[in-house]
């Protein structure tokens, strides 16, 4: 499987394709990369099913380079992107889509604007939204000043030592995901996601295809009263609380037999 890279203003974006059939999306989380989900959500087993499976790194994530611009890391250009991603693979279907956190926000921003080009949407970890943003967004803005700072030492050292960075979930599997921003933009990539949020409840109430929403428990970053709201405002849409790592260890074979 051959990287596959795509052009974009002031960003060079790195994917991958695999198998054939519909197509499924997956869009990743802050700080992480496609490679580094496989971690919460390995769903290359479709695409040896009858699936052609399209995972990307986010600008400044993995091996895609972005600038030193926090606006060109708003949820609204990173939307951007994941439609300009389907276009360059030839996407002319409604297509299935998955994300995590901010690739879930990535996802939702596009589907309010083009809900014609999406099938099924997997939101995966809905991250921080509307009331719970603004508290969520200065800690984005204080990890970008530190890291400036300080440097990567100090982040990490600061993170190891608070008991909110890894969730019950994560932590009953022994999981501490690395980091997986380019180190040269990566207060950029913060502050974006720090002026970035959820489109408004209205747009998304608006959304008739069908949804999975897949949260955990007991993450002030992924809070479930996101999820929850997302269900309520969401005609149809399904809801699985992981509350232990076995729930979420269920995921693929969820997201699999809800993509159908």
């Amino acid at each position: 499987m051959a990287d596959l890279t795509l052009t974009r203003a002031d960003a060079t974006l790195s994917y991958d394709v695999t198998g054939d059939g519909p197509t499924v999306l997956q869009a990743h989380g802050l700080t992480a990369s496609r490679e580094a989900d496989l971690e919460l959500l390995d769903l290359r087993p479709l695409a040896a099913r009858g699936r052609r499976l399209v995972r990307y790194d986010a600008a400044g994530h993995g091996r895609s380079a972005g600038p030193d611009d926090p606006e060109r890391y708003r949820w609204t250009a990173l939307a951007d992107d994941l439609l300009a991603v389907l276009d360059a693979v030839g996407q002319t279907e409604p297509v299935d889509a998955v994300g995590i956190s901010m690739g879930t926000g990535t996802i939702l921003t596009a589907a309010v604007r083009h809900p014609e080009r999406f099938r099924r949407l997997v939101l995966g970890l809905p991250p921080t939204a509307w009331e719970t943003r603004a508290a969520q967004a200065g800690i984005y803005r204080q990890m970008a000043d530190l890291l400036e700072a300080q440097g990567w030492d100090a982040l990490m050292d600061l993170m190891a030592a608070s008991t909110l960075t890894v969730p019950p979930v994560l932590a009953e599997r022994g999981v501490a995901p690395a980091p997986q921003l380019q180190a040269a933009t990566a207060p950029a990539v913060l502050r974006g996601a720090a002026l970035s949020d959820l489109p408004s409840p209205e747009l998304i109430a608006t959304l008739r295809m069908p949804v999975l929403l897949l949260p955990w428990a007991g993450d002030p970053g992924h809070p479930l009263s996101t999820a929850e709201r997302l269900h309520g405002l969401i005609p149809g849409s399904e809801l699985f609380v992981a509350e232990t790592a076995a729930d979420a260890d269920t995921w693929p074979e969820r997201v699999e037999a809800f993509l159908g």
